[in-house]
């Protein structure tokens, strides 16, 4: 199981949002980029990049800050936020060299750009399923979309996708635990590659999300406020 430490951007600081809200901002960092090479210091491989401007709105904001991530650390970065149109994927996978792209809510209101990003790309795209109470929501979090997770999870397989996020948005920032048994019937209904993310609050919580057969699982705040040591868990991961 992969652990990707998480840096969310918001107008250029690094920020954890509590249950996606945007009124509910906590900022960790004004350098992305040095939190970025703690991570790397520490042994990760991997970083996951949210742009929370452009999730919000469409409009890229922080690309210059995942590029300089990209250049600076050697990391492979997985980045997602705002991502609707061909030309924002090209350049951030051809031009700034990021590992993966992750598609939210474009999957949900563009499916000829998602076959497109699909066909083009295969695995270094990646399908951000967003839950709230079992339905993906969309706009950085914003709106429902009254489409069933599992049922859209499919729906994305048919048509080339083999690596979604699985984000439980009730627990995301909040450290109550991940969502194991959701998680855990995902993978056994999609056979996708599935990235858990949203509630990991402790070292015992990586632990318990591995036994959904999750492929990789993504920790922010509580790496943040040192209630989990990302040395010793990419070691035991």
């Amino acid at each position: 199981m992969i652990i990707y430490p998480a840096v969310d951007l918001l107008d250029g600081q690094c920020v954890r949002l509590k249950q996606g809200r945007y009124d509910q901002v906590t900022v960790y960092s004004d350098d992305p980029l040095a939190m970025a090479e703690s991570f790397a210091a520490a042994g990760s491989a991997w970083i996951h990049m949210v742009d929370l401007n452009a999730a919000k709105t469409g409009i890229p904001s922080n690309q210059e800050l995942i590029a300089l991530v990209v250049k600076k650390t050697g990391l492979l970065v997985q980045t997602g936020g705002g991502i609707r149109n061909l030309d924002t994927l090209c350049r951030l996978i051809e031009d700034i060299g990021v590992a993966r792209c992750v598609i939210g809510t474009s999957a949900i209101r563009d499916r000829a750009f998602t076959e497109k990003a699909l066909a083009r790309y295969g695995s270094q795209i990646a399908i951000g399923l967003d839950a709230h109470d079992g339905e993906i929501a969309v706009d950085g979090w914003t709106s429902d979309s009254g489409i069933k997770v599992i049922d859209f999870a499919l729906t994305m397989k048919n048509i080339g996708a083999q690596t979604i996020i699985y984000t439980d948005i009730a627990r995301d920032g909040m450290l109550t635990g991940p969502a194991t048994e959701s998680t855990r019937e995902l993978v056994k209904a999609t056979g996708l590659s599935v990235i858990a993310s949203g509630g990991i609050g402790s070292e015992e919580d990586i632990t318990e999300i591995k036994t959904s057969g999750c492929s990789g699982v993504i920790v922010g705040k509580a790496i943040y406020e040192g209630k989990v040591r990302l040395s010793i868990c990419l070691q035991n991961a």
